[in-house]
């Protein structure tokens, strides 16, 4: 199929022929744009930064090593070489590195200002955030983070400001690029084994670790109305192609707990593409949102032609590598529980940022008059699937959250789970981890100061 999108402000049409031709290996190879780097290949470097611009939505800072091509279409890219001002002025960001000396040896200095002249489009001033997807072996990173400040206020270059309005387009059987629900709906009842790419941020490693083919392929992004989010007063309801940056956006306020989650879910580029049904629909008992979204009682549709099913999420998972979804069906939306000022999720990693949970735990209990009336808790990286602890749950109901209860709750959790040891950790390890986040749950709601990484007055 041919896909059309502007790069670098010039409208570029390229053809594709298995759908899984990534955009890195275009610019270096085709398109002779060799100031993307090629680094892990797997979206954690942050070396392939791009800026890609959709119609109507803010710039977003990607990873170009797994981002297929028809994911572009009717987009805007922009890379490293399109930064400049076409007099040759260079970008507010690269003048900074040069002023500052945010390079040496170079390799990684094309993704850090790519990723900085996104957040400088957007207004984002959060270089911790910004940058943690971008790693450089050399500087240290304070001379880019100066940089960084230096030019975060400069007047916006007029090239920038990209606004793409190309025609969408269906694809073919093999590339199948929907633009609705009811069109996807109707090819995969046709194409049941065919590989839904949403984000492509787990599929891109299936392509460029893995070499697998993954045809037929239907890509989600242009698939408009399941990127909506609606607040309907009580819960919202998210499209399964909600990106994960643009689900934090949403639920910071409500839930500051989810939002610290979420902005610790792999980096900047890796939260603008994954998807909030991706992450779900993977089944990997190491997601990070579906223990925080069992905890809050979220239910998800899954749509099967034209015929839906509503079910708790915690009841999607069946096994290891298992969920409760037909041939031909696929999640189409996530409803989410508002108010809930009890709920709070904790993540435990070897790294803080960019790296996959050891354990995640989500817990929610309703009390009155200091008594446990309701509990919902839930873990990854405790079992196959992700797990609601329910015998620990019926320990807690019915007493305070003190020291007996929370004891005789903590050893009720070897009833619920019998974890794995892994590269990540030992089993003992996630079982007194897990235990001991239910005993930090407490003393949070107790008003306790809980975080390891905040500084005493």
């Amino acid at each position: 199929m041919n896909i059309t999108f502007l790069l670098n402000g010039t409208r570029t049409t390229v053809r594709s022929e298995t759908g899984t031709e990534t955009l890195l290996d275009y610019l270096r190879e085709d398109a002779g744009l060799c100031g993307t780097k090629e680094g892990c290949n797997e979206g954690d470097c942050g070396a392939c930064s791009v800026i890609v611009t959709e119609h109507g939505r803010a710039p977003k800072a990607l990873n170009a090593c797994i981002l297929f091509l028809p994911q572009l279409h009717g987009k805007a890219v922009r890379t490293v070489e399109g930064l400049a001002d076409p007099d040759g002025t260079l970008h507010p960001m690269q003048q900074a590195m040069v002023d500052h000396h945010g390079s040496q040896c170079g390799f990684c200095t094309p993704g850090f200002v790519t990723t900085m002249a996104c957040a400088h489009l957007n207004g984002d001033r959060d270089a911790d955030t910004v940058l943690a997807g971008n790693l450089c072996r050399c500087t240290g990173y304070a001379p880019i983070k100066r940089a960084f400040d230096a030019a975060i206020d400069a007047e916006i270059p007029a090239h920038m400001k990209d606004h793409p309005h190309l025609p969408k387009v269906a694809g073919t059987d093999d590339i199948f690029c929907p633009t609705d629900g009811d069109q996807l709906a109707a090819w995969y009842l046709d194409h049941p084994d065919a590989t839904l790419i949403a984000g492509g941020t787990d599929v891109g490693l299936w392509v460029t670790k893995q070499l697998r083919d993954l045809a037929p392929v239907a890509f989600l992004d242009h698939v408009e109305d399941l990127k909506d989010i609606e607040d309907r007063g009580l819960h919202w309801r998210f499209g399964a192609m909600a990106s994960i940056s643009d689900m934090l956006r949403v639920v910071r306020d409500e839930y500051p707990s989810l939002a610290t989650l979420l902005e610790r879910y792999g980096s900047a580029q890796v939260r603008n593409a994954a998807t909030l049904g991706g992450n779900i629909a993977n089944g990997s008992p190491i997601g990070d949102s579906p223990p925080a979204l069992i905890a809050l009682g979220a239910s998800i549709v899954l749509r099967k032609g034209d015929v839906r099913r509503k079910m708790m999420l915690e009841d999607f998972f069946v096994d290891y590598g298992k969920q409760d979804r037909a041939p031909g069906e696929f999640l189409e939306t996530i409803k989410l529980p508002m108010g809930q000022t009890a709920f709070r999720v904790y993540k435990l990693s070897k790294r803080f940022d960019q790296d996959i949970s050891a354990v995640c735990g989500a817990f929610n209990v309703v009390m009155e008059d200091g008594i446990v009336t309701d509990a919902r808790i839930a873990f990854g990286g405790m079992a196959g699937i992700p797990k609601r602890a329910t015998q620990t749950e019926k320990r807690l109901v019915g007493k305070p959250l003190t020291d007996p209860a929370l004891t005789d709750a903590m050893a009720a959790m070897e009833q619920d789970f019998t974890p794995l040891s892994d590269m990540r950790a030992g089993a003992d390890y996630r079982m007194k981890a897990a235990q001991n986040m239910l005993l930090r749950y407490a003393h949070d709601l107790n008003g306790a100061k809980i975080d390891v990484r905040q500084v005493a007055p």
